[in-house]
C-alpha cells in the first residue's frame, strides 16, 4: 500500500486519486465511508458504545507546486504548494498538470552567474520549468495557469529493510490507518484520511468537527536527523528506533494522558519508540485539539529522512511498529 499510495500525484487541494485509491483498499469492509465538501474520506469503525469516541487522522496530500504562469519562451513559472527548500528543486524531474506531462525544473547555468549569486541558494524567482516548449502558444495546448506539479518520483525498495519515494509525508500515515481498518478486529474508531494539511490543517479542522471525538491521535510522518552533518543532541528522530510519540509541536502540547497512555501500550506490547525531540513544525494536532470543546490529542509519527523533498527514506520496522504500537494502544481504550 505504501508504494501505491506514494506514487500517486496529490498536491494540496488535489487528492482526489489518494481518496479514490483509499476508497477502493475499503470498498469490501465492512466500514461506512463518507466524503464531505472540503474532500476529507471519513471513515466509521464499528460503533461506540460507552467510551470516549477516538479519531485517527492522516493527511493525504503532498507539497508540491503550482503552474502560476506561462512565459512568451514557453517556459513555465511556479509558486510552492506548502513549505519546499528551494535548494531541493534545482534540476529535478516533474510531472505538470492532469497529463502528467515531462518536465524540469531550469535554472542559470553556475558559470553564467556571477561571484555573488554562485554563493547563495537559488531564488524561487530565477527558478522555472522546463517542459520543452519552444513557445507560450505551444505550452498553452498543453498546460494552464492553476495546474498542480508533482515530483516525478517512484517508490522503491532500497538497501536491507528501507524504502524510498516522495510523499511520505503524509501516504505512511494514510498506510497505517488503513492497515489497521483491514484487519480482522474489533477495534472501534474513526479515520479521518484529510486535505490541504501542508497548507495550514484546513481539512482536518472540518473533518473533527464532523466526527466530534473526545480523544484523537494524529499519524504522521515526521523529520529524521540521524545524518552525518546533525549534531548528535539536535536529531530529532532515528529511523530504526521505532515510532516517535510527541511531547510537542509548533502547534500543540501533546495530552499529556493521551502520551502516557502511548508510552505504556509501547511497552506492554513491547513496541520500541522514541519521543519526537524537534519542535519547529506543526501537525494537524493542533487543529484537532481546538475543535468543538476540545479534544485531548496526541501524535505518533514514522522517522524519515529528507522529508518534503523528492526522494524522502524511511526504515520497513518503524512503519511496522507504528501499526504494532497504535494498535496495543487502540485495545488499550476499548
Amino acid at each position: 500500500m505504501l508504494t501505491e499510495l506514494s506514487n500517486l500525484r496529490g498536491v494540496s487541494g488535489d487528492e482526489g486519486a489518494v481518496r479514490q485509491v483509499i476508497a477502493g483498499y475499503l470498498k469490501d469492509s465492512t466500514a461506512k465511508m463518507t466524503t464531505d465538501t472540503m474532500g476529507n474520506l471519513l471513515v466509521r469503525k464499528g460503533e461506540v458504545v460507552g467510551k470516549p469516541r477516538i479519531m485517527l487522522s492522516a493527511h493525504m496530500d503532498e507539497v508540491g507546486l503550482m503552474v502560476m504562469a506561462i512565459e512568451k519562451s514557453g517556459y513555465l513559472k511556479f509558486k510552492p504548494v506548502g513549505g519546499i527548500d528551494t535548494r531541493v528543486l534545482v534540476a529535478k524531474r516533474l510531472r505538470v498538470g492532469a497529463k502528467g506531462l515531462l518536465g524540469v525544473i531550469g535554472s542559470k547555468a553556475i558559470h553564467l552567474q556571477k561571484m555573488g549569486e554562485q554563493k547563495k541558494p537559488y531564488d524561487e524567482e530565477t527558478l522555472y520549468i522546463d517542459c520543452g516548449f519552444k513557445s507560450r502558444e505551444e505550452a498553452e495546448k498543453h498546460v494552464k495557469t492553476g495546474d498542480y506539479v508533482t515530483f516525478d518520483s517512484s517508490c522503491v525498495a532500497l538497501g536491507d529493510g528501507f524504502y524510498r519515494g516522495k510523499a511520505f509525508d503524509d501516504r505512511v500515515g494514510c498506510a497505517v490507518l488503513l492497515e489497521l481498518l483491514l484487519e480482522q478486529n474489533s477495534l472501534v474508531f474513526d479515520a479521518a484520511f484529510t486535505v490541504q494539511e501542508e497548507i495550514g490543517t484546513r481539512g482536518a479542522s472540518v473533518a473533527a468537527y464532523t466526527l466530534k471525538p473526545q480523544v484523537a491521535l494524529v499519524v504522521e510522518a515526521t523529520a529524521a536527523g540521524d545524518t552525518p552533518d546533525t549534531a548528535k543532541e539536535a536529531v530529532s528522530t532515528n529511523l530504526g528506533q521505532g515510532p516517535a510519540i510527541s511531547i510537542m509541536d509548533r502547534s500543540i502540547l501533546v495530552d499529556r494522558k493521551v502520551r502516557q497512555q502511548l508510552v505504556e501500550a509501547a511497552t506492554a506490547a513491547a513496541v520500541p519508540y522514541q519521543f519526537r525531540r524537534f519542535t519547529g513544525a506543526a501537525t494537524e494536532a493542533g487543529t484537532i485539539a481546538l475543535s468543538r470543546e476540545g479534544v485531548k490529542t496526541g501524535v505518533v509519527a514514522v522517522p524519515c529522512r529528507y522529508i518534503h523533498s523528492p526522494h524522502n527514506i524511511l526504515q520497513e520496522s518503524d512503519l511496522k511498529a507504528t501499526v504494532s504500537l497504535i494498535r496495543a494502544w487502540l485495545e488499550a481504550q476499548q
